[in-house]
């Protein structure tokens, strides 16, 4: 089996709205990772943003978590973000 790769980051805002989408391709550790993550600092920070699992049959290279923050007038969900961008080592996200 091929060695898991890193997770890709895409960040999206538009007003009022902001997303992150990790994408860990087929790879369940992965993903229970970015989980872990995400319910760690939902847990510091109280805040509780819309998570879905996305699961292509078709692509299993399209796997992925996506986090939203809807009518997010405060811009709470950058730091929430930030946060688990860091612990997941993320440095930078994809274009």
């Amino acid at each position: 089996m091929e060695k898991c790769k890193d997770v890709k980051a895409y960040v999206r805002m538009e007003e009022r709205y902001e997303g992150l989408n990790l994408i860990f391709g087929d790879c369940p550790e992965l993903k229970t990772e970015v989980l872990s993550v995400v319910a760690q600092v939902k847990e510091e920070t109280g805040l509780t943003p819309f998570i879905y699992d996305k699961v292509s049959n078709d692509r299993p290279d399209l796997q992925a978590i996506y986090v939203e923050f809807h009518d997010d007038v405060h811009r709470t969900g950058g730091d929430f973000f930030e946060k688990v961008l860091k612990r997941l080592n993320i440095t930078h996200c994809e274009d």
